[in-house]
């Protein structure tokens, strides 16, 4: 009885002891990692119990969040609603998808645009992409890009794009697309949309918008990728018709047929 005594003393003492350097340590916690009480910000008081926060401060954070979010969800879609629009007002005034309007005598305070000047020739349009891969030939001695439907860019052409001012030709591949492709000849894109603008612009000739529209109009196409022909060699025609003999079982068939 006497022993079981003395370790309930010396267990009291030990639980004793650690209360107080827990304690102790707390209270020598800095204020500065430690939860206040109440907190004043844009949203009002915040109240905190013990680091925990009351339920009318958990409310006023919800809301917030649920007002981030919105709001984000705002930014995000303007870009996209943007486009969207402007693909209407182009198919209300007869410019359908793959149709190109061209700004043949400039734009001045009467064109909606927000960033456009008055001094280039510009020329805009939608492409569809849901039959399948286009090709664009873009004319030379131009600026511009392919952005997706929600205003996010795919490539450049012109000056600043691959064909660097030499004028080129754009294959844009749809997303999802499992068909073949070219070896080569052609600017591959592959937008994460099923529409896409087509935006550029061409620069004056001594202050003298016609010789650049006129270049446009020549030199601009908006036709169908047809697979297996330019940019494709004979060998990944045949790979794709499902040919897989080489060329010495050819020639020995020949050989055969010929005999």
């Amino acid at each position: 009885m006497k022993y079981l005594g003395r370790i309930f003393s010396i267990t009291l003492a030990l639980v004793t002891a650690l209360g107080l350097v827990a304690g102790s340590a707390f209270a020598q916690l800095p204020a500065s990692i430690t939860t206040p009480d109440k907190i004043d910000t844009r949203l009002g008081t915040l109240d905190f119990k013990d680091g925990a926060p009351s339920k009318e401060t958990v409310a006023k954070v919800y809301d917030n969040l649920d007002l981030m979010h919105a709001s984000e969800a705002f930014l995000n879609a303007f870009r996209g609603v943007s486009l969207v629009a402007a693909r209407k007002g182009f198919i209300g005034a007869g410019a359908d998808d793959n149709t190109v309007i061209i700004f043949s005598e400039l734009m001045d305070s009467k064109s909606l645009f927000l960033t456009a000047n008055a001094d280039t020739v510009y020329f805009i349009g939608f492409l569809d992409l849901t039959k399948g891969p286009l090709v664009v030939e873009t004319p030379p001695m131009s600026l511009g890009a392919f952005d997706d439907i929600w205003f996010r860019w795919v490539i450049d052409f012109g000056l600043p794009g691959p064909d660097r001012g030499e004028g080129g030709k754009y294959l844009l591949v749809p997303p999802g697309y499992k068909g073949s492709l070219p070896d080569s000849g052609y600017h591959v894109a592959r937008p994460c949309t099923t529409r896409v603008l087509l935006m550029g612009r061409s620069f004056l000739d001594n202050n003298d918008p016609k010789p650049p529209v006129e270049l446009i109009k020549k030199t601009m196409k908006i036709y169908p990728y047809q697979s297996g022909g330019f940019g494709t060699s004979i060998a990944t025609s045949r790979r794709m018709a499902g040919n897989c003999g080489s060329g010495l079982s050819d020639l020995a068939g020949f050989r055969r047929a010929s005999s």
